[in-house]
């Protein structure tokens, strides 16, 4: 898949649980971990505007785009 979820390393930075997270944004801590994983195939945008409200990011610091090889 060429757009890859960095949620784990924004995650790491700004010393958040998981956990707490997905408590803080309102979902699953399942749907988070496979968010984190990289197992979905998609994410609402009203999920991606709660996480980058809480971590305080963009949501380019979450996901990153590169080509298919």
């Amino acid at each position: 898949m060429a757009i890859i979820l960095r949620l784990d390393r924004v995650m790491a930075d700004r010393k958040i649980s998981l956990n707490r997270l997905a408590e803080q944004v309102g979902i699953s801590t399942v749907n988070l971990s496979n968010l984190k994983t990289g197992k979905v195939k998609a994410i609402r945008f009203s999920t991606l505007n709660s996480i980058c409200t809480v971590l305080n990011c963009q949501p380019g610091d979450i996901l990153e785009f590169t080509l298919d090889e």
